[in-house]
């Protein structure tokens, strides 16, 4: 079933917000490309960065993500829908792990891409809390979280 539109301020943009239809369950992804691993030998390999766990800049940005329950609705598999030559990775939360952390999980839908939402809240203090919180959804090879 389709979400309802976001709220939009006057000039369009998408306000930050909690989308009520994004169930506690819903998977919600992050894609990952090369700029976002690092090498680390702690863990004998790579590991992602924490790049991948911040918001992109801007008066209301947010962690670009992809709504996998929205993504399956419409018939796709969701693994090859995140999946591309530059993001050839993807990490998982559930929407209620990031809510208890005191994240909004919205929904903002994209001409290229209509099942993309946004994760808006404290990056910088839940930095390592995210990290335990995430699974791998694409698993890059030889790579940890």
């Amino acid at each position: 079933m389709p979400l309802s539109a976001p709220p939009r301020d006057a000039t369009g943009a998408i306000v930050p917000h909690d989308h009520e239809e994004i169930r506690g369950e819903d998977g919600i992804i992050r894609r990952v490309s090369e700029q976002q691993l690092v090498n680390d030998e702690k863990v004998g390999g790579r590991r992602i960065s924490s790049k991948v766990l911040k918001a992109s800049s801007g008066p209301n940005g947010g962690m670009s993500v992809d709504l996998q329950r929205q993504i399956e609705e419409a018939g796709y598999d969701a693994r090859e829908y995140v999946t591309t030559p530059r993001w050839f990775g993807a990490i998982r939360f559930e929407a209620a792990a990031l809510r208890t952390l005191g994240f909004q999980v919205g929904f903002d839908p994209l001409p290229e891409n209509p099942h993309h939402g946004e994760v808006w809240g404290d990056f910088k203090k839940n930095q390592q809390a995210l990290r335990e919180r995430c699974t791998w959804f694409v698993q890059i090879p030889n790579c940890s979280l």
